[in-house]
């Protein structure tokens, strides 16, 4: 409860800075965004057991968000209502709300934000949107922080619930949010007049675990951290980028009803080199550790070890398509039994602008495991990724790629099954987003 009420009087203290003579011009606007998405898969993930079962799949998406903006000088609101539904699906599971928060600004830069907020930070390795899914990411907040002269700093509170649990104590579990308690600090600077821009990042994470009423198995609250930093030299026709990230804390097994710490991390570099608007190249390469030797029976099932230490990274909340290739099923979707055995991605690619209002891009990725594996190689296997994307209009604009993967022995024990030797995943988006009419008085 000290907590909250530290939390109201500092957002309360700001709004009062923030406020302005209501005399001054506001603005409303209303707009929507809607996407028609659809996939082709063929192999990449393992059966599960049905023998008639096929390899592949399809279907058609569509996310519907209506957005609401108001504003004026020293607030800001802004609400989206979004609605996700698989083409033919019986009955409308997806409507929610996606984005509804307030912003207070004040004249020497200091701000408060409360709600329900789409976050991005740096190149969203850890903190992103995550657009590319069809529901994408979104966080119940508080942001407090400071913009100016070349400096960024933000402070972020979350704690959340199912309810008022007015019995259950603090309990928290399956709810809409991904942790039970969040704190962040984010700082970014740009130095003035080089091009070079540096952030750090820390973040507390609180988990629930146990289960309620269970004496042997008591509800409590592990916490987890992240922590590192992020640098973007950028001089002309150049882009450099670095990350390096820390993971600490507990990792609690309930099922065992055991703790274990956490000792994990991750790298990544990547260059970017465009001479001209018409085409460019970038290469890179991601570290991201994974726990310890865990043996591969041949002609068996994945054997898991208990591991005294968790060193398997957790990209957190990141857009993971951007990074390990738009397939990415080595953090969307889990290998068998859980088991996080890291990962490697080498890239290079090439992208261009060959006519107006379209974009075209093919990169190559190598990828391997982090850890050793018994009687295996580390390799994964190797994927081309084919993306591109024309805009008929401001608001019209149509996306779609495909990704061809050639998976390795290692792929096909560790996924447990032979299709992921043969992957193959095609999508397409098309988004329209009309500005439906803007008025002010």
């Amino acid at each position: 409860m000290r907590k909250c009420y530290g939390m109201l009087l500092l957002l309360a203290s700001i709004g009062c800075w923030a406020q302005t003579d209501s005399s001054k011009v506001n603005q409303l606007s209303v707009g929507m965004n809607l996407m028609t998405h659809g996939e082709m898969c063929a192999g990449g993930l393992p059966k599960n057991g049905d023998k008639y079962n096929e390899d592949r799949s399809q279907f058609l998406f569509g996310r519907t968000r209506l957005v609401v903006d108001f504003e004026r000088k020293g607030l800001q609101a802004h609400a989206v209502i979004q609605n996700n539904a698989i083409w033919g699906m019986k009955g409308n599971q997806g409507l929610n709300l996606y984005e509804g928060w307030v912003k207070m600004t004040a004249k020497n830069g200091l701000f408060a934000q409360l709600g329900r907020v789409a976050l991005s930070y740096d190149d969203e390795r850890i903190i992103g949107t995550n657009d590319f899914a069809t529901a994408a990411k979104s966080h119940d907040v508080a942001r407090v922080g400071y913009e100016g002269h070349g400096h960024k700093a933000h402070v972020i509170l979350a704690y959340n619930q199912n309810g008022e649990n007015v019995y259950s104590g603090s309990y928290y579990v399956g709810g809409s949010q991904y942790y039970k308690t969040m704190q962040t600090v984010w700082y970014h600077y740009d130095v003035p007049n080089f091009p070079l821009g540096a952030s750090l990042l820390f973040m507390n994470l609180g988990l629930q675990s146990g289960e309620p009423n269970n004496k042997y198995n008591e509800p409590s609250t592990e916490y987890q951290q992240m922590y590192g930093g992020y640098l973007n030299f950028h001089p002309k026709h150049l882009t450099i980028e670095g990350s390096y990230y820390r993971q600490g804390g507990e990792l609690v097994n309930d099922v065992m009803m055991d703790h274990s710490p956490i000792k994990a991390w991750m790298a990544s570099a990547k260059a970017t080199v465009q001479p001209t608007d018409k085409y460019g190249f970038e290469v890179g390469y991601d570290y991201l550790s994974g726990d310890d030797y865990v043996p591969v029976a041949f002609g068996g099932p994945l054997v898991m070890v208990r591991h005294d230490v968790n060193k398997g990274f957790t990209p957190l909340y990141g857009s993971r398509a951007k990074f390990y290739g738009i397939m990415d099923y080595f953090y969307e979707s889990a290998y068998s039994h859980g088991f996080t055995p890291g990962l490697q991605n080498a890239f290079v690619g090439v992208f261009g602008n060959p006519v107006k209002r379209l974009k075209c891009k093919i990169a190559y990725h190598y990828l391997a495991v982090a850890t050793d594996l018994n009687k295996l190689d580390r390799t994964l296997g190797h994927s081309i990724d084919l993306e591109a994307s024309y805009r008929f209009s401001k608001d019209i604009m149509l996306a779609a790629g495909y990704q061809q993967m050639h998976g390795t022995e290692t792929m096909d024990r560790l996924k447990q099954g032979d299709s992921s030797k043969r992957a193959r995943w095609g999508w397409f988006s098309l988004v329209i987003s009309p500005s439906l009419f803007t008025t002010k008085w």
